[in-house]
């Protein structure tokens, strides 16, 4: 029986587990949105996980919409991610870079002077975002991009993806989910464009499959994975018709021989990702959302995953894949020290001991 605690070969990812842990925002990123000595220790205590996806890394200064986060555009920026990845590689571990560009889910009181928020369409997003400056304040309302300037956008993803590797990422993933800049070209109600990015559902895939052209291009697929989540209405996104979305874009990149699909699993009542998924993409997925160990296992097992990622659990359980195979109990995570700067509810959760 394949079970979690089983290696797998995910492209050119060869991982000691199948146990990943999951990208989340921690809003802990140092000046100049470099990484910190601890962002090195955070992701060091976690090295154990066969694979660490990082919390979402802007590829420029556009890219940026939260608070505190990191990007990897600079070369602060790439000194200190090499320093994470050295530190995890040192304990073992492998560790992907997820570029996360946010579009329109932005504030100017978040970014660099000079910096815009920018979107397939000028549509503002209903909700408010956190800045240090302000408080709560309204997403702005984004600049529609022109058809001449999305191929240096395209750019950005490639230039990204080569800025990791020379951070020493094992792997770059593309945040395509969460009604970020990716999904919004994907999604009908946030991309009215009438040109070749916009429209038809041909159309409205084209910049996500050309990101992950491009981001190949400088790795090699095998190196290059993309996260999804059909129906999320997060961030204020919707679309007519995901499933066709959805089925439309996977059967587009699958021929690329992608490293793996990262598929959030949601219920939702206009269509059911995994199926979408299992017929129209042939790769290795990893799954996502509330998943028990005793049901990642029943993934693996039947095939239906590939490897199981997590993230509340990571949060507070730096050691979680040893207390996975001990059958230890978990610690709980404290909500309120989710996005706070400084160690307290990052890197102050304790290991087992013995």
């Amino acid at each position: 029986m394949t079970n979690l605690f089983d290696p797998v070969q995910l492209g050119e990812l060869d991982l000691s587990n199948r146990i990943v842990m999951a990208p989340m925002t921690r809003s802990r990123a140092g000046e100049d949105d470099a990484p910190t000595e601890l962002n090195v220790e955070y992701y060091r205590q976690r090295a154990s996980a066969g694979l660490i996806v990082t919390e979402g890394t802007q590829p420029s200064a556009n890219g940026k919409g939260y608070c505190r986060t990191p990007g990897i555009h600079s070369a602060a920026q790439i000194a200190g991610w090499r320093k994470v990845t050295d530190a995890v590689h040192a304990e073992g571990g492998k560790i992907a870079l997820q570029v996360m560009h946010c579009g329109r889910i932005g504030a100017k009181a978040n970014k660099d002077a000079g910096a815009e928020t920018i979107a397939p369409s000028a549509i503002r997003a209903a909700g408010q975002m956190f800045t240090d400056t302000a408080g709560m304040v309204d997403f702005d309302m984004p600049r529609a991009l022109e058809t001449d300037e999305i191929p240096a956008l395209i750019a950005e993803f490639g230039q990204a993806t080569r800025n990791a590797l020379e951070a020493g990422f094992d792997g770059v993933e593309l945040h395509a989910a969460s009604g970020y800049l990716p999904m919004q070209f994907l999604s009908t109600s946030a991309n009215k464009r009438t040109d070749r990015y916009g429209g038809s559902v041909e159309n409205r895939i084209r910049a996500v499959v050309e990101m992950l052209e491009a981001m190949s291009e400088a790795a090699g697929p095998g190196r290059i994975g993309i996260r999804i989540c059909p129906g999320v209405v997060f961030n204020g996104i919707q679309d007519d018709d995901p499933a066709e979305t959805y089925s439309t874009l996977l059967r587009a990149i699958d021929p690329m021989g992608l490293a793996y699909l990262h598929l959030i699993l949601l219920k939702s009542p206009q269509v059911d990702g995994l199926e979408v998924a299992k017929a129209s993409f042939t790769g290795a997925m990893i799954l996502n959302d509330s998943i028990t160990l005793g049901r990642g296992n029943e993934l693996v097992d039947s095939e239906e995953a590939a490897a199981i990622s997590f993230a509340r659990h990571f949060l507070s359980n730096p050691d979680l894949v040893r207390r996975f195979r001990e059958g230890a109990d978990l610690q709980r995570f404290d909500r309120k020290t989710l996005y706070t700067p400084g160690p307290v509810g990052y890197t102050d959760y304790p290991f087992m001991i013995g």
